[in-house]
């Protein structure tokens, strides 16, 4: 009796530890389905587009923020004088004003390496989203869900420019970032330039047509406000001498004007593309730096960015819930995606085919910045930084083998 039911037990085990390893093998096959059968590395997620509602990601906890906030509540009931330092204080960090010139002129370097590479890989932009592809022909991709788009959700491609994949993030330039913030009354009065440009100003670059003010005794914080013991104005200090009245109404000079110094070789596009990778990376890199000592806000919302330890006052704020703002924004702190904004698109494998991407496989493609994107059609290597998103290694089916894929 004893044996017959030792017998039955072991029988049962035996299922069980079938069943169990068949559903190991089913839960891993779709654990690696969504890695689409790649052989290396895996694959990161794709960028998507956040919806109107949402709020950006905050770069501090926000536990941690109202720790910061009751720290300086308490701070501000007692009458102390609390020693800042720069460039809090309104003096320069001068470790990075080096790499505030190594910035600017990655960017000169950058924008001088696009404008030539795009007159022969074309740049195509999508006239009712905004999409943009890189290379001819243009993709199938049915990702146009817009208000105004077509029902099919196919794009209206039309002929891109270097606006399209390096857009203009512009901020209020301004001349003490220790001041008050920019009103709503004076938004017309203060010039607006691209948020790096006034990023590398703060941090030390000198341009006569953008004066800043420069201390030489630093400022002081005294029950959580600001004392500067500085002159208001010094003689030597002129914050009208070189600036034009007239000068916010008249065109703005295009970014050829500034890549005219840059010295480029004609023939050799593969040259330029990289050296315009090394750029981009430059800038990015050196961005981040400046980012971690010197503050810029943005809203959580929209696009808008201020450069500076506060954002400005200005209500023009047209994204969700602007009405219980009363147009302001909602303020909080940046990121180098915020100041250099990536434009995705979608990554092409083999750059000498002329079959254009089409819909139903857009899974098994990879996406990258469009810069990065032009440079590698030209001949760059990409970084490692973007392996995963690139999915060089997703072995992509033909159209008539796509439902065979498990």
């Amino acid at each position: 009796m004893l044996s017959r039911q030792t017998q039955t037990i072991m029988k049962l085990r035996e299922v069980a530890l079938r069943k169990f390893s068949t559903k190991s093998i089913v839960g891993n096959e779709l654990k690696h389905r969504r890695g689409l059968y790649s052989a290396g590395q895996s694959c990161t997620e794709l960028p998507r587009k956040m919806k109107k509602t949402e709020r950006k990601p905050w770069v501090t906890n926000i536990n941690e923020l109202k720790r910061i906030g009751r720290a300086e509540r308490k701070d501000r009931q007692m009458v102390c004088e609390r020693i800042l330092q720069p460039p809090e204080n309104g003096l320069l960090v001068k470790e990075l004003i080096p790499v505030a010139h190594q910035v600017y002129v990655a960017r000169t370097e950058l924008f001088a390496c696009v404008s030539k590479v795009a007159q022969s890989i074309a740049i195509y932009s999508c006239s009712v989203c905004g999409e943009v592809h890189i290379g001819h022909p243009p993709h199938k991709i049915r990702t146009c869900n817009v208000m105004g788009s077509a029902t099919s959700k196919e794009h209206s491609w039309t002929r891109g420019d270097v606006e399209h994949i390096l857009p203009f993030v512009e901020s209020f330039h301004l001349y003490d970032r220790l001041g008050r913030a920019v009103s709503h009354n004076e938004r017309l009065q203060v010039d607006r330039i691209p948020a790096i440009l006034e990023l590398c100003v703060q941090a030390g670059i000198n341009f006569s047509e953008y004066p800043t003010r420069r201390r030489v005794f630093p400022a002081y914080s005294i029950s959580s406000r600001i004392i500067d013991f500085e002159r208001r104005f010094p003689k030597e200090d002129a914050p009208g001498r070189d600036i034009n009245a007239c000068g916010f109404w008249q065109k703005r000079n295009k970014t050829s004007d500034d890549n005219k110094f840059v010295d480029l070789q004609p023939g050799d596009l593969q040259g330029i593309a990289v050296r315009g990778m090394e750029a981009w990376n430059r800038m990015r890199s050196g961005a981040s730096r400046l980012m971690q000592k010197y503050a810029v806000q943005t809203c959580g919302y929209c696009s808008e960015v201020q450069v500076g330890p506060k954002g400005h006052r200005v209500r023009n704020c047209q994204a969700y819930k602007h009405q219980m703002r009363d147009g302001q924004h909602a303020w909080q702190e940046a990121t180098i995606d915020d100041v250099i904004p990536p434009v995705y698109a979608w990554h092409i494998l083999d750059h000498q085919s002329e079959k254009p991407l089409v819909n139903k496989l857009k899974r098994y493609y990879g996406m990258l910045p469009a810069v990065v994107e032009l440079f590698a059609q030209a001949g760059a290597s990409v970084p490692d930084d973007y392996a995963g998103m690139k999915r060089e290694n997703v072995a992509v089916p033909e159209s008539d083998e796509e439902m065979l894929v498990v």
